[in-house]
């Protein structure tokens, strides 16, 4: 499963070439909320800018080249636990301020993939390896950005 940062650095061209291997050989599988974090910007760009176009354009043809099949959405109980789990972290980790949707988004991501028994990649060493070690499933690929 993909985190929502890993299409945005495959868009930008900043995914390391490892990165981009594994993506190619994988099967990849696809989470609801990184669609909605996604399809968020289709009314949240500002459409005189004359960069919005081109990103609304790769934005959509990352999102018609998901496969249905490899698109889920979280479980009622991954809902449940994930805003257990992100509060949680907010206040061990003292992280989040002014970010509490984002890391609810990335907790039920995060549990989306333990529940589905998959690996769950992404560049968001921070938040992800505090769910890790609150609740360790061993089921992160970590990478950093170029």
């Amino acid at each position: 499963m993909l985190d929502t940062c890993v299409y945005v650095d495959i868009l930008q061209d900043r995914a390391p070439e490892s990165v981009k291997q594994l993506l190619a050989v994988r099967v990849l599988n696809h989470s609801g909320i990184a669609l909605s974090e996604m399809t968020h910007l289709f009314e949240r760009l500002d459409p005189r800018d004359p960069r919005t176009a081109k990103v609304l354009a790769d934005i959509a043809e990352v999102i018609s080249d998901m496969r249905e099949h490899r698109l889920s959405a979280p479980s009622v109980n991954v809902l449940g636990e994930a805003g257990i789990l992100a509060g949680l972290t907010m206040r061990l980790a003292t992280a989040g301020a002014g970010r509490e949707q984002a890391l609810l988004n990335d907790a039920i991501l995060y549990l989306q993939a333990v529940e589905n028994g998959q690996m769950l990649l992404t560049r968001n060493i921070r938040e992800f390896d505090w769910f890790d070690q609150l609740l360790p499933r061993n089921r992160l690929l970590f990478y950093r950005r170029l």
